[in-house]
């Protein structure tokens, strides 16, 4: 009827028209993060199907690209897809500082409650984004990590990965078959717990589950590549190898040190002390000489070397009573006053 005014569309309708822009304070309920480094090829096609996968479930969102220091014309690209859809956002590093550093910048911007990242090259299906979400919410899990069950990558890069994936899950004692797999879909709080850099990135759901925080796996589809080509050399295993060492050791022994230090020194004074008993009965009671045995050097220079490992630890132990935070110890899930 005339003068009648039209009803209001609901939140969901109101977030989802293609190139809407939320209103000021407006916090979408999804942000789609994703790290971009020489993929001009793929990040029209990306956008496009993300927003079409996330418009179909009728939830708002953003999508963010984390240009690392693209050579190519990615950044156009992402600024072509942005003219099209608003939600569609940019943010270019000024040099390529690496996957982890792309995703924290891309976490720090971000407003979703629900952060979903996925790499940039299309062999990470966004149709798989709802089975994501379903999983994160049905189950009540904070973070859900995907597994390239069946990887569509050359040979050369599948087997490392296994046996990096089976070292992983055995270390770090979480039952995930796939650590390298960028799907993923995590609650705001997770990240905003565990800080990521160096290449740590693979890790968080180690240092989630070591948190107290709920993870879940989802297998997922896993295409080949379209455009451009692979970033990752030989390299990586070592560098993984060595970031894993770093997470047991910030996830085991960061509040107590010493029951690391202390055990490796002690083994080592442990060795030395016995060598040395021993030279000492044979030069007792066997009257055999020890200047020409280079068996009591080693014996001694255990001995320090225990020593001084043991007090590395004893000052671990000082430095971390100094700069212990209370609420580095602990995750609070719920809270009732």
């Amino acid at each position: 009827m005339p003068g009648m005014a039209s009803p209001s569309p609901s939140p969901a309708v109101a977030a989802s028209p293609a190139g809407a822009v939320p209103a000021a304070g407006d916090r979408p309920e999804i942000s789609v993060l994703v790290p971009i480094y020489d993929e001009e090829g793929s990040v029209e096609e990306l956008a496009a199907r993300v927003a079409a996968v996330l418009d179909d479930l009728g939830r708002s969102f953003e999508l963010i690209f984390v240009d690392d220091g693209s050579r190519d014309a990615s950044a156009e690209r992402v600024r072509a897809a942005r003219r099209r859809d608003r939600r569609v956002k940019l943010l270019r590093l000024r040099r390529n500082f690496g996957k982890a550093a792309a995703l924290s910048a891309g976490i720090e911007h971000s407003r979703g409650s629900i952060v979903v990242t996925m790499d940039g090259d299309l062999q990470d299906v966004p149709e798989e984004i709802p089975r994501f979400l379903a999983k994160l919410e049905e189950e009540d899990l904070d973070l859900v990590s995907g597994w390239k069950r069946s990887r569509r990558d050359p040979i050369s890069k599948r087997y490392p990965s296994k046996l990096f994936n089976w070292v992983t899950r055995k270390l770090a004692q979480v039952d995930l078959h796939d650590f390298n797999c960028g799907f993923k879909a995590y609650r705001r709080e997770v990240l905003e717990q565990i800080a990521i850099y160096g290449e740590l990135h693979r890790y968080i759901p180690v240092l989630a589950s070591r948190r107290g925080f709920r993870i879940g796996e989802l297998p997922v589809s896993h295409e080949r590549r379209r455009h451009g080509r692979s970033k990752y050399g030989w390299d990586r295993f070592y560098k993984g190898l060595l970031d894993l060492i770093t997470v047991l050791f910030i996830t085991k022994y960061t509040r107590r040190p010493l029951h690391l230090f202390g055990l490796i020194g002690l083994a080592f004074v442990g060795v030395g002390f016995a060598i040395d008993l021993y030279l000492a009965i044979l030069w007792l009671f066997f009257d055999q000489a020890l200047s020409n045995r280079p068996l009591l050097l080693l014996g001694v220079l255990l001995m320090v070397l225990g020593f001084q490992i043991l007090t590395t630890g004893l000052i671990g132990e000082m430095i971390t009573h100094k700069t212990f935070r209370r609420d580095d110890s602990y995750s609070i899930k719920e809270r009732l006053d």
